[in-house]
């Protein structure tokens, strides 16, 4: 199986929800895209920064899971911190990668690039993940 179809046969709910889509996958690297929708924006018609922080996470996440020691239980993110640069208006697809920072026995820290179609930066999050 690869780390993609890894990733797929075990979709996070709220990935889903929001309608992150997982398009690439590598030890080094994970890849996904999210449409913005309406009910992820804010008054104004622009991606909501907690739909941008939740798509990150989720990426980061993922990230993390395919790059566990064989007798970690899971992971949970203990720290994120989001830098927000630009908008994406709704109608738009954002693509989210994710790159290590550090991948070591107890935590990993992964930095997320999100930009739009056109390869405007919307944000970039650093998150810590505990591994379980």
């Amino acid at each position: 199986m690869s780390f993609l179809e890894m990733i797929q046969s075990r979709p996070m709910p709220l990935a889903v929800l929001m309608g992150i889509t997982f398009v690439e996958a590598e030890k080094t690297k994970v890849v996904a895209t999210m449409l913005v929708r309406d009910d992820l924006c804010t008054v104004g018609g622009s991606i909501h920064g907690g739909a941008v922080m939740a798509f990150a996470d989720s990426v980061g996440a993922a990230a993390t899971v395919i790059n566990l020691p064989s007798d970690a239980k899971g992971t949970t993110t203990i720290e994120s911190k989001t830098n927000f640069v630009g908008g994406a208006k709704a109608g738009t697809t954002v693509r989210a990668t994710a790159t290590p920072v550090h991948v070591g026995r107890r935590t990993q820290v992964w930095q997320t690039r999100l930009e739009t179609g056109e390869g405007r930066l919307v944000a970039v999050v650093t998150q810590t993940q505990l591994v379980l």
